[in-house]
């Protein structure tokens, strides 16, 4: 077989002739390796001596704009840092103008309605395990266009099964990095299981996280648990839940809310289940390894929770970080 060598024109012309329609939600990314930014997907790479790209050794988070303002921007920040800290990754000094960059980015891409990714690499320097080949970590900052989950998912509800996949101990649960192996092979369980979500164990036998949802449940005595964040990642979107429903305490729609153990049986009794993330803000679960969670439909609770959760998202001034968006956008 007849390999030929190629060139730069070569490459980029070979990308042109491709068919990539997954790229067209990929508005803008800025590089601390080239210092800019650009619209073209083309251009989105990173150099695959990146530990981050063969190695895994990286820390990223995902903040969202909804109507063009960002929610939650300094929880998630924080988040970042405390998983680049464990890690002992120190940013570039590019991280110094991060909350800039990031809306900059988002005004390019011209999206009110978006995902920011912002990744933090010990950067290119070797194949090896070895961090110290890096002599610079790298900021990596992509904008891609918000897509919903499919209506159904909240008017009827999905259905949840026990993943076989063991979750990361728990050093490495609480700390966002870039290896992901376990959460890909948790999805797959439950597309394998013909369900929507799966939800992984702890050490313990006791419901942990998703793939990349938090979990919580109502169970019969009407107490809203959530599972620690001991052995699992700390949820930016499941804490706020978790201060919301203070509010359902109060009006007497539950007893309760707490974070607490909670076994799959209790879970199979439970009055209500949902699942919590940055991208899909609530899900309400209405089977769970095939057995009828409540009556079966989206509860009240959950209802209420997803009402509380889209004002705090729309009008919360405290928690939205305006941005400059361009004339005409």
């Amino acid at each position: 077989m007849k390999i030929p060598l190629i060139n730069k024109n070569d490459f980029f012309s070979y990308l042109k002739e491709q068919g990539k329609p997954w790229q067209n939600d990929y508005l803008s990314m800025y590089s601390s390796q080239w210092h800019g930014i650009t619209t073209d997907p083309d251009l989105m790479v990173i150099p695959i001596d990146d530990h981050l790209v063969h190695r895994g050794d990286g820390v990223f988070d995902v903040i969202r704009c909804v109507r063009g303002k960002m929610y939650q921007m300094e929880q998630h920040l924080q988040r970042l840092e405390r998983s680049a800290k464990a890690i002992s990754l120190n940013p570039p000094p590019e991280y110094e103008s991060i909350r800039e960059l990031i809306k900059r980015l988002v005004s390019m891409g011209g999206e009110k309605d978006c995902l920011i990714r912002i990744v933090l690499s010990r950067g290119p320097g070797s194949f090896s395990t070895n961090p110290f080949d890096c002599p610079s970590s790298q900021i990596y900052l992509n904008v891609i266009r918000f897509r919903s989950l499919p209506g159904t998912y909240y008017q009827d509800g999905v259905a949840l099964v026990t993943s076989h996949i063991p979750i990361k101990k728990s050093f490495f649960a609480t700390i966002k990095s870039c290896n992901y192996l376990p959460n890909v092979l948790i999805k797959m369980a439950a597309i394998e299981a013909n369900a929507q979500y799966a939800v992984a164990l702890d050490e313990d036998g006791f419901l942990a996280e998703g793939s990349i949802e938090n979990i919580s449940v109502l169970n019969a005595e009407k107490i809203l648990k959530f599972p620690g964040f001991e052995r699992t990642l700390s949820g930016i979107t499941a804490n706020r839940v978790f201060q919301l429903a203070d509010k359902l305490v109060r009006e007497n729609m539950i007893k309760d809310v707490k974070f607490a153990m909670i076994s799959p049986e209790e879970a199979y009794q439970a009055r209500e289940i949902f699942l919590t993330g940055t991208s899909v803000n609530i899900i309400p679960v209405v089977s769970y390894d095939g057995k009828r969670i409540g009556e079966g439909s989206p509860g009240p609770v959950y209802s209420r929770l997803s009402t509380l959760l889209w004002e705090d998202m729309t009008q919360n001034r405290e928690l939205l970080t305006e941005i400059d968006w361009e004339p005409g956008k």
